[in-house]
């Protein structure tokens, strides 16, 4: 049995990245980290499927599921020891969890809900399908983003997380961001 998927103690803000793919997260991510001079956490699921996409006779399965969100939990952690103040997540384990429910509907692992349970972030940025959608090896779901936004959104008001919906191009994107930021530092 996998241990307990732990998020690291720390006095910083997080801030995750979530939505659909291919709605500009990772371009975020990296934009805000850059304009406050912190770090941000990379999407592991896609480093992960990248580097076994070319082993023969890989295929992706609900085995995957838990070593994807340890390896996320890895980065974030060592990210958080390196940042100032904020800390931007492309993607968390609810963003992960939210995608396995999707692809294998009756899908359940309780170290996997329990973390999320028990994991905080200070505010989710849903990234609007406003953006085009861009092909790459990982994406398959050009045909679905206003539904997969809609589970996406539905997923943060169930939970009641704090959010805001970003749209537009990269810098009203920022600048909505910012602008909300700037609140929750005020608060």
């Amino acid at each position: 049995m996998e241990k307990e998927i732990k998020q690291a103690p720390s006095q910083i803000a997080k801030i995750v990245l979530f939505g659909p793919e291919s709605t500009g997260k990772s371009t975020l991510a990296k934009a805000l980290a850059n304009h406050y001079n912190t770090h941000y956490v990379n999407e592991y699921m896609r480093i992960y499927l990248e580097q076994r996409l070319n082993q023969p006779n890989f295929e992706f399965t609900q085995k995957d599921l838990i070593p994807i969100a340890e390896g996320q939990m890895q980065q974030e952690n060592l990210k958080t020891k390196q940042a100032n103040k904020f800390l931007f997540c492309d993607t968390n384990l609810l963003q992960i969890y939210t995608y396995a429910k999707e692809y294998y509907p009756s899908y359940t692992h309780p170290v996997f809900e329990n973390a999320i349970k028990k994991h905080n972030y200070d505010l989710y940025l849903l990234t609007d399908i406003d953006i085009p959608w861009e092909a790459d090896p990982l994406r398959d779901k050009p045909h679905e983003r206003e539904k997969m936004f809609r589970i996406f959104e539905r997923t943060l008001k169930k939970l009641k997380l704090p959010y805001i919906c970003v749209s537009g191009k990269l810098e009203k994107r920022i600048q909505l961001a910012i602008k909300e930021i700037e609140r929750l530092e005020n608060e």
